[in-house]
């Protein structure tokens, strides 16, 4: 394992596909963002890991399941994932893909918005995202099926560590990414369309904040790729970038600046003083000091599971999910 390698968040800035024809070309630019960010940085230092943005290949602009699956969804692995396998491969590198709209058939009437980790070997892990943007996104969470074998959570280990994911609005639940942490994260990726006004820019600056807070809470690097499509490519929203690399400390090693824009932030990686901090602190060390048992909470369920009852997942069915979880609060 190399104890330094450099990781590269890398922001997208495409118009907004009408149908799944338009990935190709998404997933090209892609390719080459990559292969140049490897070769370019190559006289200065290794580009191991490179991290893109949610709906860097689709996003789900319709309002139904149905029209979702008939002209966004794509099966996973596809011609698409073969082409960043071919490019791993042959840079030894491992690339955390833009999130899919994904349909699988043991699933025939939900959509997943879903990242796969790709390494030299092929697929490494699947992550579908756990908690979509309620109550907008109408793709569904592991968390709908009871029968759902998967591992909701995967932390692969991997020659430049232990690397685990999660999607945008996830990171605003501190369950989700101590989750990854527990089982052993130590660069945590995320995935992100993270829009303003909650971007990169003070007084809202909640990309930069939830993004330090749990690089610190959590003691682990955090790789984090925004969108950078502005107003006209995905109206009625416009994202701010900022993607940004942050330390154990929540140091924040490298951010591209805010606006619009395709944009490539590359910093260092340190997998040996990473364990050694983890070793060594008995200070600051939350995992550690966790009290699970002076926590009640989530012995209650709050936000029911979806698609239950034969209620179809919509937005109708989410406002009214969150009206539920609501009167729990009370």
């Amino acid at each position: 394992m190399p104890s330094l390698y450099y990781a590269a968040a890398c922001q997208t800035a495409f118009n907004c596909p009408a149908d799944r024809s338009g990935i190709a070309a998404h997933v090209k630019r892609m390719c080459d963002m990559a292969e140049q960010t490897i070769i370019g940085y190559e006289p200065f230092f290794d580009v191991r890991l490179l991290v893109f943005p949610e709906f860097a290949h689709t996003a789900p602009i319709y309002d139904t399941v149905k029209k979702l699956r008939d002209r966004l969804a794509v099966p996973l692995p596809n011609e698409h994932t073969d082409r960043y396998h071919r490019l791993a491969k042959k840079y030894g590198c491992y690339i955390q893909t833009g999130s899919f709209l994904e349909a699988d058939p043991a699933y025939p009437d939900a959509v997943f918005n879903t990242t796969l980790l790709i390494g030299p070997q092929g697929i490494l892990s699947k992550y579908r995202k756990v908690n979509p943007w309620l109550p907008w996104e109408i793709n569904a969470s592991p968390h709908d099926f009871p029968d759902y074998e998967e591992d909701i959570f995967p932390v692969v280990d991997t020659d430049i560590g232990k690397l685990g994911v999660a999607i945008c609005y996830d990171w605003l639940f501190p369950e989700t990414i101590r989750e990854i942490a527990f089982k052993g994260a130590e660069v945590i990726i995320r995935v992100s369309a993270y829009m303003d006004p909650w971007g990169a820019t003070a007084p809202m600056d909640w990309w930069t904040l939830f993004n330090r807070a749990r690089a610190v809470e959590n003691t682990a690097y955090v790789v984090a790729a925004n969108q950078g499509a502005s107003f006209e490519q995905y109206a009625p929203f416009s994202w701010p970038g900022g993607s940004m690399v942050v330390d154990y400390d929540g140091r924040i090693l490298s951010q591209a600046d805010p606006g619009p824009g395709e944009k490539i932030v590359v910093a260092p990686i340190h997998i040996e003083a990473l364990r050694h901090e983890r070793e060594r602190r008995t200070g600051h060390d939350m995992r550690a000091h966790l009290r699970t048992s002076a926590h009640s909470y989530l012995k209650q369920e709050w936000m029911q599971p979806a698609g239950r009852e034969n209620q179809p997942l919509s937005i109708d069915c989410h406002q009214e999910r969150i009206r539920q979880a609501k009167e729990k609060l009370k």
